[in-house]
């Protein structure tokens, strides 16, 4: 199933209480609400596991952190085919976050019209300057920029290599 379908797709909070993309929208404004004076980031990222050769584990992050004061993340695990290498597992995991990302940015869209509500946007992508990705990194990066996101890479990269990898 295309994470693009929102009606039919659920995330789990992090008590793993079942929420459509509305409902992860409707409590992200309603967090930023309680203290306005901060600013908020809301970040998606994807991470992946091979379960087996013909199976993977992809788990996909979607956190709002309000800078300096926590936040709140919402998670959702599914079924993937085989990464035969991988190259083709990060790009199967940033190919995931873009998902996610319009499917949450055309939420928010709609839920914030006409409010002044500001949110930073971004995709993290796990991938580094160190280790086997770091080849990957202008593949993947222009992959987001040509989105028009915002993005960030390991170390700092905390909703795929923390977040979603704490459900992997």
């Amino acid at each position: 199933m295309d994470i693009g379908e929102t009606e039919k797709i659920e995330f789990k909070d992090a008590f793993g209480t079942n929420v459509s993309i509305e409902e992860v929208v409707a409590q992200i404004i309603e967090f930023s609400k309680a203290a306005p004076q901060y600013k908020y980031e809301v970040v998606v990222g994807t991470d992946s596991e091979a379960v087996n050769d013909r199976k993977s584990d992809l788990v996909t992050a979607i956190v709002v952190r309000r800078v300096g004061n926590g936040g709140r993340y919402f998670w959702r695990r599914f079924s993937g085919g085989p990464f035969h290498t991988l190259r083709n597992r990060i790009i199967e995991e940033v190919m995931t976050s873009l998902r996610a990302a319009q499917a949450v940015l055309k939420a928010m869209s709609e839920a914030l019209t006409g409010t002044a509500m500001i949110f930073h946007f971004e995709v993290h992508a796990d991938i580094g300057e160190e280790g086997q990705t770091k080849e990957m990194i202008q593949e993947v990066t222009g992959m987001i920029r040509a989105h028009n996101l915002d993005f960030c890479v390991k170390p700092n990269s905390y909703a795929a290599s923390s977040v979603a990898d704490k459900h992997v």
